[in-house]
């Protein structure tokens, strides 16, 4: 009688739901990812075009070729301009093409690089 008590006292113990892991580490949400880029466009209000490149090693040859993407990123109170370098982060939808949010402005572009071209 004495062991089946305790194989169900066991048997609750196990059952009994353990603390998370997101509660015991202090973690709120999850890892937003980031990207560094540069300002091509900052003409609609509260958002700006940003290029993001990135180097890619080609099948055959094995040379690495630069790629591009285009995101679009909301662009709070029109800080970023173009020519900027900005780290960009992932954010909810905010209209239909944007999902990234200007975190950080890295490099304010020089005047006279905006001015040759």
């Amino acid at each position: 009688m004495a062991e089946t008590k305790a194989k169900t006292v066991k048997a609750k113990a196990k059952a009994a739901p353990a603390a998370t892991t997101a509660a015991v580490s202090g973690a709120k949400r999850p890892h937003k990812r980031s990207m560094v880029g540069t300002v091509v466009s900052d003409k609609m209000e509260k958002t700006c075009v940003v290029r993001v490149e990135r180097q890619v090693r080609e099948g055959m040859y094995g040379k690495y070729i630069t790629k591009a993407n285009k995101f679009k990123a909301h662009n709070e109170g029109n800080r970023a301009k173009a020519g900027d370098l900005v780290r960009i982060i992932e954010s909810r939808p905010l209209s239909r093409e944007k999902r990234w949010a200007v975190e950080q402005i890295i490099r304010a572009a020089s005047s006279e690089l905006l001015h040759k071209a």
